[in-house]
């Protein structure tokens, strides 16, 4: 079964024509989005403070409750969501259908305090997520959650770091949203195992200068275009860099640049250069690690490796805080994910090799 990992969620709760947060008809306490003890991490849009918008996957909403049970309020076909509760195995909650704005996340706890942990899953550039608050029992409330961690990753990625299939056990299936999670990657694992909270700006199919069977000269938006954004192909707002300062970005690109036909060396090396630049300009003091993803093979892979090792040579001589590693290319001995993306064994063996390298560069 394709998404044998997927849990829809343990209880699932249905608004009543709700098609806004005034609108919500349930029992109970309902905090909106507003509320000054909710943590946001992420790039999201709070030009409407009542319901928060986002649309790169890694973006975490984290609070701490009163009471015994707790429902989460959304836009209907935001998509998928990671919880956890009080620290328990994280499950899968889905927004998507029409009239799907509230799902019950808990019930039937002790009457005490509890932590939530949200994560959003997916790629939202077409959803356009919004989350608008949560439901407690009647005359309960949030209250100070546990300090944020401040160990603080960013990850700029492609497909890899999105988690594009990596709930698929079939290498011929297409991406799906339901079989897409971030939780289960490479970058998100790696932010756990080091203690350290992270976010991410990734797009499938995206590059440095050239996406997805692109032309050769480029394609007009990439990442680089996009890096600045709050919400992806979003020119409309520009991110707050301040929101949020990692001590470390990795920047895992270069699979789309050299796909099918390949890169021009010039174009590939410059683009490298230039969202390197950005990223130093944003992050005076952050330490960059360029990353080359597994899912390359042979000469597209030496191609790639040569730019990378190039530009960061060149940089670092005047730059020592940039450095370059390289994920073990795979070679199905973990099986796959849909359209030959890594499997979700494959990614833990990533993030089994990413950690040392980072623990060793960060100290952590």
């Amino acid at each position: 079964m394709k998404s044998f990992l997927l849990i829809i969620s343990l209880l699932f709760s249905v608004a009543v024509q709700a098609q806004g947060v005034k609108t919500i008809q349930q029992p109970g306490q309902f905090v909106p989005a507003t509320d000054k003890h909710i943590q946001y991490v992420g790039r999201i849009s709070f030009k409407n403070p009542e319901s928060p918008m986002f649309t790169f996957p890694g973006v975490q909403i984290r609070a701490t409750f009163t009471g015994t049970s707790l429902k989460m309020v959304a836009k209907p076909m935001s998509g998928y969501f990671m919880a956890e509760v009080d620290g328990s195995k994280a499950f899968k909650v889905g927004f998507n259908a029409e009239r799907d704005s509230v799902v019950t996340l808990a019930v039937a706890l002790a009457d005490t305090r509890h932590d939530i942990r949200l994560m959003y899953v997916t790629e939202g550039y077409d959803r356009r997520a919004e989350f608008r608050g949560f439901i407690l029992d009647e005359g309960r409330e949030l209250v100070d959650a546990p300090a944020l961690p401040s160990r603080r990753i960013e990850f700029i990625g492609n497909s890899i770091t999105c988690g594009y299939g990596v709930e698929d056990v079939l290498k011929e299936d297409p991406f799906q949203d339901e079989t897409c999670n971030h939780y289960y990657t490479y970058a998100a694992l790696t932010a756990r195992a080091l203690g350290a909270i992270h976010q991410t700006c990734a797009r499938s199919g995206i590059g440095v200068y050239r996406n997805y069977d692109g032309p050769i000269t480029g394609d007009s938006i990439n990442m680089n275009t996009e890096y600045t954004h709050t919400l992806l192909y979003d020119k409309s707002e520009q991110w707050d860099f301040s929101r949020f300062t990692p001590q470390l970005v990795c920047i895992n690109l270069g699979t789309n640049d050299t796909s099918t036909s390949g890169a021009d060396p010039v174009l590939l090396r410059q683009g490298y250069r230039n969202l390197i630049a950005q990223v130093r300009n944003h992050y005076p003091k952050a330490k960059i690690a360029v990353l080359c993803g597994s899912m390359m093979n042979g000469e597209q892979l030496a191609f790639a490796k040569a730019a990378m090792n190039d530009v960061c040579k060149e940089l670092s001589a005047k730059d020592k805080q940039i450095y370059r590693f390289d994920f073990t290319p795979q070679d199905g001995s973990l099986g796959y994910g849909a359209s030959w993306h890594p499997s979700m064994e494959q990614h833990q063996k990533m993030a089994s090799e990413l950690i040392p390298f980072l623990q060793n560069l960060m100290g952590w």
